[in-house]
């Protein structure tokens, strides 16, 4: 839960100090623009919200890892949804309402994950999990939303080291496999999950895991 905190924290520490030409930029999400993607954060702090004050009383149906939908189809930004936040996000018109908006309901969002009983068990999706595993899946949401922020606007600082790092362990558990032991935790998140192609000597580093790439999770 500690690391939810720190790696939201650092992705809204990065919008905020983002310049106003930089949400025109292309995102590390295929379709989207930097401003898409802030707006599809404001979307998943407000997921957080309704999720933590949504408690059930039945035995938890997942965890931090098996909360994730794994497909092997990479978005391309023509998705209804996806679309829909296209349209949101250019609505805003001034940045500067889009970067407010993400921190205070952003800010609102990390209140209450401070606030969880890590034991509680809540709603969502039709599934049940404990605010703890909860919380921790989305650990791999911040950190891979960090770096499709940063994608494009390398001055942008990235992902604090130790969010990378329980990123990929959950990204290892999702591909049954590790990864490289000797690649850095960004490239093992970028190329496990399709936002960077394989050289062909990372393939033939990644044996026969490669055949199982991209796990694209949502």
């Amino acid at each position: 839960m500690d690391l939810f905190t720190q790696s939201w924290t650092a992705l809204r520490a990065a919008v905020a100090g983002l310049a106003e030409e930089d949400f025109g930029k292309p995102s590390g999400c295929a379709g989207w623009l930097v401003r898409d993607l802030v707006c599809h954060l404001v979307i998943d702090a407000q997921d957080v919200l309704i999720t933590l004050a949504t408690p059930e009383s039945g035995e938890p149906t997942r965890d931090a890892v098996t909360y994730w939908e794994v497909s092997s189809t990479a978005p391309t930004g023509e998705d209804p949804l996806d679309a829909l936040t296209v349209r949101l996000a250019a609505a805003y018109q001034d940045p500067a309402l889009l970067a407010f908006h993400l921190d205070d309901v952003g800010s609102a969002a990390g209140r209450a994950a401070q606030l969880a009983d890590p034991t509680a068990r809540v709603g969502t999706r039709g599934q049940i999990l404990t605010a703890r595993d909860y919380l921790g899946a989305y650990v791999l949401e911040w950190t891979l939303h960090h770096l499709d922020l940063t994608a494009h606007l390398p001055a942008v600082p990235g992902p604090p080291p130790e969010s990378l790092a329980r990123a990929r362990a959950l990204l290892e558990q999702l591909a049954a496999a590790p990864f490289p032991a000797a690649w850095p935790d960004a490239e093992a998140l970028l190329v496990g999950t399709g936002r960077r192609a394989p050289t062909a000597a990372r393939r033939a580093e990644l044996g026969a895991l490669a055949s199982r790439l991209p796990l694209v999770v949502g």
